[in-house]
């Protein structure tokens, strides 16, 4: 069975499911995206991790050579600039695993998008 099939109790479980060198990248990637957005609850869905406040946030996932990270197309669009280096599309970029991870950039992304989210709630709640 791929990896990308299995049910995943938690980020624990999917990320100690990978060599160690790559746990340490994960690992990385995982407490970045904590740090940024410290109340964001992680959680596994479509098989990743990932970590929602006020809706989604961000996702990602090992692949062969790359860490997959899923910040929505909103957070690739308002990054193109600085993600310009990687492989992208519409809604995720591609981090190559033989390259240190931008953590300044993950950051960044994640806190843009926290803040959409809360701003999204905050309309919902100003349209009542």
């Amino acid at each position: 069975m791929t990896l990308s099939k299995v049910k995943w109790k938690n980020i624990d479980d999917y990320i100690n499911s990978h060599p160690k060198n790559i746990q340490v990248i994960l690992n990385r990637l995982r407490e970045t995206i904590k740090k940024a957005a410290p109340e964001a609850e992680e959680t596994i869905s479509y098989s990743m991790p990932a970590f929602k406040l006020h809706g989604m946030l961000v996702y990602f996932a090992m692949h062969a050579s790359h860490v997959g990270f899923y910040p929505e197309p909103s957070g690739i669009e308002a990054f193109k600039k600085e993600i310009s280096a990687y492989e992208w599309a519409k809604g995720s970029v591609k981090f190559p695993v033989d390259k240190p991870l931008p953590l300044d950039l993950v950051s960044k992304i994640v806190k843009f998008r926290m803040k959409e989210n809360f701003q999204r709630v905050a309309a919902k709640q100003k349209n009542k």
